[in-house]
């Protein structure tokens, strides 16, 4: 039986967990940066780096002593080697090469996504490859066949904004503030998803991959629909006649006549409505690839998106259309963790990577895929 230490620090949480061969979570711990972060309304890339910097030492310790373990009970170091923010990618890596030179234990460099792709098979024992992987978080929207480890086809991807990204900009562009993503779920049960008109990106295109800035941009427009009117209606209600007492003023009906009504939606109506769009685009873009000359063995979902109960709901039951198993990780293995970058770390047991191995802001999956149009390269 093979034990990993992972260590996670791609964003804004800093993480340590011990996974075993049996797919047992021996130990974890999280160290959210939420608060830090809170006031700014979302990551700022020099305090996550600062904050990870600070508590990846003792997490390590933390994790091992609730396992009752020692370095040297461990098999190997993983460790996130990319992609995210730099600065706390480079620490988390940093760390791990320390602690793998000191123990004489191999390092195990993870791909931050990879990490996610393989989420699904520690919490599934029953989930073979190769599946269809919908990855959605708050930097990545894509599709990917996953064939194996290390065996990746991108099959679509973002031209412009990731599906967990246009969440949070919806929830800032709301006031909801941060964590966004699921301040904006909540909100949408309380809303009616037919009450604002929003546009779904690339829907029926022929080309497989998203898009999402056009859809944040209308939902801007229209919470801007509703400050102005508010503002009018409020400047209407207190216009008074100059030459009377203004103990005595009452508002003008000429200035009330004259302010635009309300929009006929409130703030949860955009939230609902923009939840749907989302979804109705992911459903028609997912649809695509299970309509290609592929043959998974299930739909898989991954990616901190992949905790939205709506986004899960609707990926099952296009599942079902097509007589697929529906694979989704537990809600504690959507989010950044370390478990999974230990259970990459099992999966990849018996290899090793050099003390040298170098940090990278950017690391694609499927690196032989083609360029696509807009900020897809990125992918």
């Amino acid at each position: 039986m093979g034990i990993v230490l992972g260590i996670e620090s791609s964003c804004d949480e800093t993480a340590a967990a011990l996974v075993d061969s049996e797919r047992r979570v021996i130990a974890q711990r999280i160290a959210s940066q939420d608060d830090a972060h809170r006031p700014y309304g979302g990551v700022v890339p020099e305090i996550a780096a600062r904050a990870h910097a600070e508590r990846v030492t003792p997490l390590v310790q933390a994790t091992l002593t609730d396992a009752g373990m020692t370095l040297a009970d461990v098999d190997a170091i993983a460790a996130t080697a990319g992609p995210g923010l730099i600065g706390g990618v480079m620490v988390g890596l940093v760390s791990a090469k320390a602690l793998a030179m000191a123990s004489g234990k191999p390092l195990i460099a993870i791909n931050h996504l990879e990490g996610h792709a393989l989420s699904p098979r520690l919490a599934d024992s029953a989930l073979q490859f190769p599946y269809l992987l919908l990855l959605v978080s708050g930097g990545h929207c894509q599709i990917l066949l996953v064939e194996g480890v290390g065996r990746y086809k991108r099959l679509g991807t973002t031209i412009d904004d990731a599906l967990g990204e246009a969440f949070d900009k919806t929830a800032k562009i709301l006031g909801l503030g941060f964590p966004g993503g699921p301040a904006v779920e909540r909100l949408a049960r309380e809303g009616d998803a037919r009450k604002v008109s929003l546009p779904r990106p690339l829907l029926g295109s022929s080309e497989p991959h998203f898009s999402f800035a056009g859809l944040k941009s209308a939902v801007l427009r229209a919470k801007e629909a509703l400050d102005r009117a508010g503002a009018s209606t409020s400047s209407a209600g207190a216009v008074t006649d100059s030459n009377s007492n203004p103990a005595q003023a009452e508002p003008v009906e000429a200035g009330l006549a004259s302010a635009p009504s309300a929009p006929p939606y409130s703030h949860a109506d955009i939230a609902a409505s923009f939840q749907l769009a989302a979804i109705d685009c992911v459903i028609d873009r997912t649809r695509k690839a299970l309509s290609a000359s592929i043959k998974p063995t299930a739909l898989v979902v991954a990616g901190g998106v992949a905790a939205n109960q709506a986004v899960r709901g609707a990926l099952e039951a296009l599942a079902a259309e097509f007589g697929l198993p529906f694979v989704a990780p537990p809600l504690a293995l959507c989010t950044d963790n370390a478990a999974m970058i230990a259970w990459a770390g099992i999966e990849r047991l018996g290899q090793s990577d050099p003390l040298d191995f170098a940090a990278r802001p950017r690391w694609p999956l499927d690196p032989d895929a083609a360029p696509v149009r807009g900020a897809g390269v990125k992918a």
